[in-house]
């Protein structure tokens, strides 16, 4: 069975969005799809904002975190690199369309709008029971040695 991205390149990443380590983080795992990533999450009671909807930091988080590694993906394939580049968001942002059901399964998917040499614009889609219930789009950079997250993955 394949491993999402994150556990795949970055195990010990204690990011509250994608990281594997940090558990009582979001642990999101994306799966690439044909030019870009998709990702299914069931968010927990804790993530609601008020009964039966999730709260809409936790759905920012989800397209974010999610943005993020799909421009890092975009970028290490677009390079012929076996390991993804550190990347950070530079700027994002989300249209709060329908409240998000809580106590189903979310489904988001990203797709690469444009690369450059070291950054993706990318767009993101969350959906549930079939509605769309929010959508982003964001730029995502690739920092190099001396900025403070470059070695966040490792």
């Amino acid at each position: 069975m394949a491993i999402g991205v994150q556990r795949q390149f970055a195990a010990k990443s204690i990011c509250f969005g994608c990281g594997p380590a940090n558990e009582k983080g979001l642990q999101i795992d994306s799966y690439r799809i044909e030019n870009g990533l998709e990702l299914h999450y069931t968010p927990e009671h804790e993530h609601q904002a008020f009964p039966g909807m999730v709260n809409g930091g936790i759905i920012g988080t989800l397209l974010d975190c999610h943005g993020n590694w799909t421009a890092a993906v975009a970028l290490m394939d677009q390079d012929g690199m076996s390991e993804p580049p550190c990347t950070v968001t530079a700027s994002y942002e989300i249209k709060l369309r329908r409240p998000t059901p809580h106590g189903c399964e979310l489904h988001i998917t990203s797709q690469v709008e444009s690369l450059a040499d070291d950054r993706a614009e990318i767009s993101m889609l969350l959906m549930a029971e079939g509605k769309v219930c929010a959508s982003g789009k964001g730029l995502f950079v690739a920092v190099t040695e001396g900025h403070p997250a470059y070695h966040r993955w490792s």
